[in-house]
Parts: structure tokens; sequence; C-alpha cells
């Protein structure tokens, strides 16, 4: 087999044969800092059809990653130019006695083509280049709607890309109550977090986007600056962490050099002259990363002694949470952490003002578990940029709720499309339009059967013979008796209806509905008494032993028990009897 990584973003030192089919790859650390060896992107070509290799990554720096929860490398084809994942079932993550007990990334893999060049990568690879490209086809695409510059240039002189969106009308008077709102992205500090470029690709693609009235509304009221690349050095020469001289650059933000970090220095010098600004107000710096041993998406924040400013810093991470249905709160953090100073989200904290509210937005290189389950979801670039669409989504929320947004009609927001068309619509018959007309009626009275079910008609008539109600009046000193009922004339009375002239009304019959009698039941025959000798239970008596005399406990006791067994006897005749009549 023959191996390659000299390429835009490739990370491949060494490797050793070591059995027939199986291969020990070495990474080659990051330029002038050999501590971090975790990104590799390398191809693979002079393959047999269905030969069977075994690769293993010895040296790689991190223990503690996302390869125990499932994460798997990446793979493509000249012929299949499309990134998949390699199943699970072929991926090991183990401690090897054999390599030092280091933690090895072993993993199988079948060539199915002979002349095909396969391509690993330990996720998906977005380089100096291929932003460049994006930006260029985008500024054709959308001309008018953001702005691109350079902000300023890496130590090997690659461009540090600005793109701003900014429709915001200028106040003519420039007061605390008309300053212009704005918010920056950072993204791809660290050269081996590529997910972190897809995010903002998918930022960028949702601003520009003319006909989307979100983004319309937030490049009105709102200004975007976004560095989508800040160490191109980096990312040019497949580091993980560092840039061109071994620079961490998330550590170095409290240790600024013109020399040694000119891009961070471009940036804080933008900043600073914003937050200044009496025209411009900075209200969000967001660092977007991608994390290699947490799964899903959080936000890291920081903590304020002010609890109001604390308060108001969790305000938009509350907001995106309900956004993003892979939002992980678990892994969230807010702290102060004085080993975290040079972050960006630390220095920020202390050199901008306390209206700037600054946060880490990670993503997960592996994928996000589903609310609820334990179904991992792998990440894929469309996923990526899903988040920053949301991220998008998000400001529009966070301005609407702080009154600097207004909230339009909902069929501003979301127009209705018409349904696309599947078939040609049928041509309507000439007949079925014709209006045909009514023929001519001579106009008659209909005989009308009138019945009012609400009159009682069992009740007294009045004097033309029309039923009679009885209005009942309450009075309020006697809590609502009835009093003497008054003859109210129906509104449906023979008088009245003759009034009407209707003369073809039949009267004759009697509307009063006759109710037949219901005949009386007889009355049930109730048996005689019998008296029934049933044997006396046991009881308890209350007897008074002062008033007895010889022989007197028998007569008590006897005459007491004669009564209750009577009772008892009355009782159940009375019982039979009712329910006979039942």
């Amino acid at each position: 087999l023959c191996f390659d990584a000299a390429f835009e973003t490739g990370n491949l030192g060494r490797v050793d044969l070591v059995g027939e089919f199986e291969y020990d790859l070495f990474l080659r650390p990051d330029t002038c800092n050999p501590r971090y060896r975790f990104w590799f992107n390398f191809t693979v070509d002079n393959v047999k059809q269905d030969q069977r290799v075994i690769f293993n990554i010895v040296n790689n720096n991190k223990s503690r990653n996302l390869f125990k929860d499932g994460m798997t490398p990446l793979v493509k084809s000249t012929s299949r130019p499309k990134w998949q994942r390699l199943p699970r079932c072929e991926v090991f993550y183990y401690k090897s006695p054999v390599h030092q007990n280091h933690y090895v990334l072993s993993f199988a893999f079948g060539f199915d083509k002979e002349d095909e060049v396969y391509q690993f990568a330990l996720t998906f690879p977005y380089s100096y280049s291929k932003m460049q490209a994006y930006l260029n086809a985008l500024e054709l695409k959308y001309p008018e709607a953001f702005e691109r510059s350079t902000l300023g240039m890496s130590i090997q002189n690659r461009k540090l890309e600005l793109i701003t969106f900014d429709d915001v009308k200028k106040p003519d008077k420039v007061d605390q109550k008309n300053v212009i709102h704005m918010v920056v992205i950072l993204a791809r500090i660290h050269p081996g977090e590529s997910p972190a470029s897809y995010v903002v690709q998918g930022l960028i693609e949702f601003l520009a986007a003319a006909n989307q009235p979100i983004s319309k509304a937030l490049r009105e009221h709102v200004v975007f600056k976004i560095v989508p690349m800040l160490n191109p050095d980096g990312v040019f020469l497949g580091n993980n962490r560092c840039n061109v001289i071994g620079h961490d650059l998330n550590r170095s933000w409290n240790k600024l050099s013109q020399y040694t970090h000119p891009t961070l220095s471009a940036v804080m010098k933008m900043l600073k002259e914003y937050d200044n600004s009496s025209c411009y107000q900075v209200d969000f710096v967001i660092d977007i990363h991608a994390h290699s041993s947490l799964t899903g998406t959080f936000i890291y924040g920081s903590t304020y002694d002010n609890v109001y400013r604390y308060e108001r810093h969790l305000v938009f991470p509350k907001l995106f949470a309900t956004k993003c249905e892979d939002f992980c709160q678990e892994h969230m953090m807010f702290n102060a952490d004085d080993r975290k100073s040079g972050t960006a989200r630390r220095y920020f904290v202390e050199a901008l003002s306390d209206i700037v509210n600054t946060y880490t937005l990670e993503v997960s290189m592996c994928g996000y578990f589903l609310n609820g389950t334990n179904i991992l979801t792998q990440y894929t670039e469309d996923g990526y940029m899903r988040i920053g669409r949301n991220l998008a989504r998000t400001f529009l929320e966070y301005y609407r709720f702080t009154n600097i947004l207004p909230i339009p009609p909902v069929d501003e927001l979301r127009p209705r499309k018409s349904r696309p068309r599947t078939h040609r619509p049928r041509a309507r018959s000439k007949t079925r339009s014709e209006v045909r007309a009514r023929p001519k009626t001579t106009r008659a009275y209909a005989p009308i059967s009138y019945t009012d079910l609400s009159i009682c008609y069992d009740s007294a008539t009045s004097d033309d013979g029309s039923p009679v109600r009885y209005m009942y009046h309450g009075h309020a000193g006697y809590g609502g008796f009835r009093m003497r009922p008054h003859a109210h004339q129906d509104q449906f009375s023979l008088s009245n209806i003759q009034a009407a002239r209707f003369s073809n009304l039949d009267f004759t019959s009697d509307f009063r509905l006759k109710v037949p009698k219901a005949k009386a039941l007889p009355e049930p025959k109730i048996p005689p008494i019998e008296i029934l000798n049933v044997p006396p239970k046991p009881h308890l008596t209350i007897i008074d032993f002062n008033q007895l005399t010889r022989g007197g406990l028998e007569e008590a006791t006897a005459g007491r028990t004669i009564e209750r067994e009577k009772e008892k006897i009355r009782r159940h005749t009375l019982k039979s009897c009712s329910s006979r009549k039942a």
C-alpha cells in the first residue's frame, strides 16, 4: 500500500508494516509542538480488490475521547466522494500492551475496488482553499448581501477573512436608544476542529439568503461580523491545535503579540474599536469549537459577581436550547477558572465592557443522543450547518425578546407557498358554467300546522280559546316564593293570529293535548301477620338488681324478650310486603 498525507490538512507521520495485513500508523504532531497528536487525514492507494487490512493509530495523545462512545473514522474514495463513517463493529479503541499500554485506535477495512484512492480522516475536513472557493461562489451569488474584506494576514501571509452583514440604517442622532447592535462570530482557532467551519458556513448561508424573511430582519437591525478561520496556517498544515510556531491560540489571548499572534491582534483591535464606539454596541462574541470527548451541542459561559449581569448572561443559552434538538444541557458549564484565562471566553470578560456577552459554542465531533433515549445520531455536514441556521434563529428570538426587533405578523414571517401543480388542469365544460333561469311559479301560502311545546295545554284557557300561561314573579322579601298567578296572553293566541289575516289557517281543530288518564293500580294485599316461633338469640339485658325480689329475674327477662320478638316479626312482615309490591 502507498500512504500519502502531503496535501492540505493532511496529517500522517510514519507507517510501519507489522504483519502481512497490519500497519502501525504514527501521527505527525503539530509544528513546533510535539504535545498535540489527534487529527489525522491521509490517503491510501495501490490497493488490490477484496484486500483486507488493519490500521493501528498508536500515538494518539488524547486518552479520553469519543471513540469509546461510538465515534468512528470517515472514509471516501475516488468514485464515491461523499464521506461515510466506518461501521462501529470494525473500530476498536483499547490499551495495547504491545505499545507500552498506550491507547490505540484500530480499525479494519476491506478495499472493494482496485483502481481507487481511499481517504481516511478523523472528521469532515474543511481546508483553507475550500473556504476561499466557498466565499468566492457566495460572493457571486449574493453580491449585495454581505461585504467581504481582509482583516489581517497570518504569519505565512494567508488572509484573515472578515464577512460583514450590515443593512442597518444609520440613525441621524446617536444616543443610548439609537445604537447599532453588533454580533461577532469567531471560528476555527483550533485547526483540528473542522466541524466549526461547517457551523459558520450554515450561519453565513442563512444570513445571505435574499428570500429569507428572518435573515432580512436580522440584517436590517443587527450588524454581523464573522471571522470564519482564525488560524489559517494551522489549518493548511494539518495541525491539531497550534499555529505554525506551535502556539495554542486559544490560550494566548491574554499575552497577545503582533509578531506571534497577528490574527488575534487584528481581531482584538477590531473589538476594541467597536466596543469604545458611541455608535455601536457589541452584544455577543461567540467562539465556535468542536469537542472530541462530549456529545451534542452545548455552551460554555462565565460567572459574574453581579447577579443581574449573570441572569442576563443566561438568557441566550436558554433560547438556543429551545431551537436545537441536539442541545445537551448536562454539558453546559459556567465558571471563572483561572486556568482558562487565556481563552477568548474568559479574556473578553475582562477586556471588553460589561454589556458584552462572550460564549464558547461547542459541537461534538461524533453526534448527539435523542431526547430521552440512548440512540446516538451521527452528525453529517448538513447537520453541522443546521446548527448555524439555528444560531441565527436564536438571535432573532433574543432581539425580539429585548425589543430590538419588531414582531411582525405570522404571514410576513412565513409566506404561504403555492402548491406546485403536478398535472394539467382539466378543461371545464361549458354547460357547467351556464346559469339556468328558474321557472316562474304562482305564489301561494302553504298550510301551517302549529304546535308550541312550551305551552301547558292542560291548564285553563283564555276567553278567546287560546292557552294561558301563568307567569310567576318572585318577591325580594319572600326569597323566591310564588305569588298569585297572573294570566298572560300568548303571542300565538287566536285573536293575534286572526289579526294577522292568515285566512288559510285552520283553527277548528282542538290544540289542547289530550293525555289519557293513567289507571289506578290495585292496592297490594297485605297478608295477615303470622307469629313465628323463633328461638331467642343470646343478648345482653341491663337489669337493676336493687329492685329484684325472689323470682323477679325470670319475670324481668321474659317480659322484655317477648316484646323484642314481636318487634322483629312486625319488621319482617313489612319487609316481605314491600318486596311483593315491587
